[in-house]
């Protein structure tokens, strides 16, 4: 039999996991600097808490789990017939009770909801976390990845979306990577259904304006066409999705268009206070010494039916591959759950995509590869039991190093060290240990020098300024 792995999955040796570490510990450190507590979620929720979140296309797009024991015991295949065919969503429905998560915002909520006694409100926490979706693998998109949340539930202050900007921020200046912060507000996207006479076709302009990126102006026309829009309609869509200026330029437009200025002449007060409220973030947003480009993009949609507010969406300027991190406010998430009136903003780091950017960029650094500061050869018994005790001491004061296990040639020795990248190794025979000594070479400038053995902190300033 063939070792293999399933489509959309992938194995991570030691230096790809130095290298996720080193973005996870990046992420990580920046949620903490602003209060947030971490979490974590079972991989597998009910079905009754996934289903209905996400649209019907991310619906369909959960792994399901088959019942324990015999799941086809109790059920009539013949009831999930439909002219000639079975009914697959009726069956997997009466067959799986429990999905694999397909996100970390909706058991967020889940969570909230059941330990809302035991919590601060407001409540900020972070996540990191696999989650699985049952996608088409191709360059970018995974069937099993990670997602790196943060979440701020029980507030509708718009600082919350501010320090999300800045953390978004922070996180890629500290990866070195220069990115397009984009931003809209799904109020407007409302607005947009409301002034097209399309009140019941929001999820289906969501959807189609969230791949106009992906497919195009004509295919995004043709998909709302499809849909059942008409054409005036379309024609008064295509304005937005075309929109163009500064940010000022773009909120003036879209006021415009709101305020009555349309095909249909229609205004929207929805519409106005998405406006507002970007203005408002804006004007946050230029006080908060970001770096990387903030932009208003009225065609960003996020295709998640509980985002009610902000909605956030970063790309990499300098690499080719979607979206790397993205987020929005949902103002009643857990009312789906019992808990009504409590609103949240997040957002997600998508870490496969970022290690992809990284890699693609060579931006990781050098010195991650190797988890041993110092390699002690072994090329006699006596030697091992002089250098345990070293060893210890080094270890307890936070040295990584270790002992090579078998008594082979030298160079073998030297070999796994560079192989390694470990970037010191120390030799002991007998006349070290008759001067009780630890010498110590530099691998890489070739730099070597004794210590007395019980010079621990002389050896850990050698080993620091290496």
């Amino acid at each position: 039999m063939k070792a293999s792995i399933p489509k959309g999955t992938r194995d991570f040796g030691p230096s790809e996991m130095a290298e996720r570490n080193y973005i996870f510990e990046t992420i990580r450190s920046v949620y903490k600097s602003y209060g947030y507590q971490q979490i974590e979620t079972p991989a597998i929720e009910n079905l009754s808490t996934l289903l209905g979140k996400y649209g019907d296309e991310g619906d369909k797009l959960l792994f399901r789990i088959l019942n324990s024991g015999d799941p086809f015991s109790k059920i009539q295949l013949e009831d999930f017939k439909k002219d000639e065919a079975y009914n697959a969503e009726s069956l997997s429905r009466a067959i799986c009770d429990r999905g694999l998560r397909y996100d970390l915002t909706v058991p967020f909520a889940r969570f909230v909801v059941q330990h809302q006694n035991e919590i601060v409100f407001p409540f900020k926490r972070y996540q990191i976390q696999t989650v699985w979706r049952a996608d088409r693998p191709q360059k970018g998109r995974y069937r099993e990845f990670y997602q790196c949340d943060a979440d701020v539930i029980g507030s509708k202050s718009l600082i919350n979306e501010v320090e999300l900007v800045q953390i978004i921020d922070k996180v890629f200046n500290l990866l070195d990577i220069n990115v397009a912060i984009k931003i809209n507000n799904r109020k407007i996207l409302s607005a947009l259904a409301e002034i097209t006479d399309s009140k019941d076709k929001l999820i289906d302009i969501t959807v189609a304006i969230d791949k106009l990126e992906k497919i195009g102006l004509d295919a995004v026309k043709t998909e709302l066409q499809n849909k059942g829009l008409s054409n005036e309609a379309i024609s008064t869509l295509e304005p937005i999705l075309t929109l163009s200026g500064s940010n000022e330029e773009k909120l003036k437009t879209m006021y415009e268009l709101m305020n009555g200025n349309n095909s249909l002449n229609k205004t929207s007060d929805i519409g106005l206070e998405g406006i507002n409220e970007l203005k408002s973030l804006f004007s946050l947003i230029s006080q908060s010494n970001i770096r990387n480009t903030v932009e208003i993009d009225l065609s960003l949609a996020r295709g998640l039916n509980y985002y009610t507010g902000a909605i956030f969406e970063v790309k990499a300027l300098d690499f080719e591959i979607g979206s790397i991190c993205g987020g929005g406010r949902y103002d009643n998430l857990t009312g789906l759950y019992g808990l009504e009136g409590l609103s949240g903003v997040g957002i997600s780091f998508g870490a496969d995509r970022i290690y992809d950017v990284l890699k693609g960029l060579n931006k990781f650094p050098k010195d991650l590869h190797s988890s041993t500061s110092l390699l002690f050869a072994n090329i006699d018994d006596e030697a091992i039991s002089y250098l345990l005790p070293v060893v210890s001491e080094l270890r307890n004061a936070g040295v990584n190093c270790e002992i090579y296990p078998d008594k082979n040639k030298i160079k073998k020795q030297f070999d796994y060290a560079e192989k390694k990248s470990i970037p010191f190794i120390s030799i002991i025979g007998s006349n070290e240990i008759s001067s009780n000594i630890i010498n110590i070479k530099n691998l890489n400038s070739g730099i070597q020098e004794s210590f007395a053995k019980e010079d621990i902190s002389s050896i850990i300033h050698f080993l620091l300024n290496k």
